[in-house]
């Protein structure tokens, strides 16, 4: 290693010891001098105290050698900490050990800055303080966390991290088959819906949290709103209204989604595509508009208070409905695959009850061989409108009631302006 480049990791080892010991100085800056076990000084020089060991490791030309190099001096290093961080703690009267693992962290992390990668040594200390400097914070979120709300994320996290890399990435079964692990990810967003509709009325309270969430929710999927919506809805979640004015909020952004879609991948179909969708767009929005500032009670006259979420998803419900919508897929498929020239219009239909996005895309590249521009335009439309068809089904079986109602108008309002828009657009 070259003198510059070790000096380059020396002064990064130090880094991490200052970026330390200004959080834990900071942190302790209102006691006395002299009455704790280590500030912004002891830090940084920990820090580079770390970087030496390991450069003085490098030295020895032989990992076992390194490795006892590092492993003594490290051990070293935390037995001073350790029985200085005890008497402090009782000169103290407290019962802490975040000070003593910080100084082991900013030992191991400026040892690794000289022998390993230095971003991720500094990415580490960085994520490190942060954490440290959040305490107030983390602990307050302890304190208002309820139980269900901790094992939802447990459960989403696990889906996430640990079953996910799990999952087989080949498909299964006729017609292009079921992918398990495109089923999973379509369980992860729909749980992933929930759960942050649930934070956000939590955090914005229940009209604002709704909305935004629903906002979100529509990047990723609004078949995933819908559904989260409608059980919200049925179990008595909310108000009927302003969860139907989340989902036209989601609509209106998956409208949007593939006017952007169609206009990456093949441009020229936007003559027909984008009409019917800006008017469907609009119509949604409006739908949430009004519903939103004129959701009166009738009969006294005032805004209703929606009810709060009790629990941010269900486990089995969520992947019930994955594998359900993966169903639909498949069938959608099988109904392409098996009416010939109309299999292009048959399949879009079909998948469109459960994603729009890939049979977009997937359509739009079709262009201009074997599909004719106008074709490919008639099929994507197919798909959008089986798509608002199907989560009035979905979300109107699961939500019943008022939200059904709702739904049905809003999609009601949807088609029409879509179709308005359609026919200006072919008309002229």
């Amino acid at each position: 290693m070259d003198i510059d480049n070790l000096l380059y990791r020396l002064a990064v080892a130090f880094g991490i010891g200052l970026l330390f010991g200004l959080e834990r100085g900071w942190r302790s800056r209102d006691v006395a001098a002299g009455s704790r076990a280590a500030g912004i000084r002891t830090f940084a020089l920990s820090g580079l105290l770390g970087g030496i060991v390991a450069m003085l490791a490098q030295a020895t030309g032989s990992a076992l050698g390194a490795g006892l190099v590092v492993g003594f001096g490290f051990a070293t290093f935390a037995v001073v900490v350790a029985i200085f961080e005890r008497e402090a703690n009782r000169a103290a009267g407290t019962f802490s050990a975040t000070t003593m693992i910080a100084a082991l962290l900013t030992f191991m992390l400026g040892a690794y800055a000289v022998l390993g990668d230095m971003r991720v040594a500094g990415a580490a200390a960085v994520a490190a303080t942060g954490i440290l400097a959040a305490r107030e914070n983390i602990h307050g979120l302890v304190a208002r966390i309820t139980w269900p709300e901790l094992r939802s994320a447990l459960v989403l996290l696990a889906m996430t991290v640990i079953v996910l890399p799990l999952m087989p990435d080949t498909a299964i079964g006729p017609a292009g088959g079921v992918n398990p692990r495109e089923v999973w990810l379509i369980a992860i967003v729909l749980a992933g819906v929930s759960f942050v509709g649930y934070g956000a009325v939590k955090l914005f309270g229940a009209e604002r949290g709704v909305l935004l969430a629903a906002l979100a929710g529509g990047l990723v999927s609004s078949t995933a709103v819908t559904l989260s919506s409608a059980r919200r809805a049925a179990m008595g979640e909310g108000d009927p209204r302003l969860l139907a004015a989340g989902v036209a909020i989601a609509t209106a952004v998956s409208f949007l989604r593939v006017i952007v879609i169609v206009a990456l991948v093949k441009v020229e179909l936007l003559t027909v595509v984008a009409p019917a969708l800006v008017a469907g767009t609009l119509a949604a929005a409006v739908y949430a508009l009004v519903t939103v500032y004129w959701r009166v009670d009738g009969n006294e006259g005032r805004r209703q208070e929606p009810a709060e979420f009790a629990n941010p998803f269900s486990f089995w419900p969520v992947v019930g409905f994955a594998l359900f919508l993966s169903v639909i897929i498949v069938l959608g498929r099988l109904v392409g695959e098996s009416f010939g020239t109309q299999g292009a219009l048959l399949g879009a239909i079909g998948v469109g009850l459960a994603d729009v996005d890939a049979i977009t895309i997937s359509l739009a590249r079709l262009v201009p061989a074997p599909l004719s521009a106008l074709g490919a335009a008639t099929a994507i439309m197919a798909a959008v409108a089986s798509n608002v068809v199907a989560k009035l089904v979905m979300g109107g079986a699961a939500g019943k009631g008022a939200f059904a109602v709702e739904l049905a108008i809003m999609t009601g309002l949807c088609v029409a302006a879509g179709l308005a828009g359609l026919w200006a657009a072919t008309a002229f």
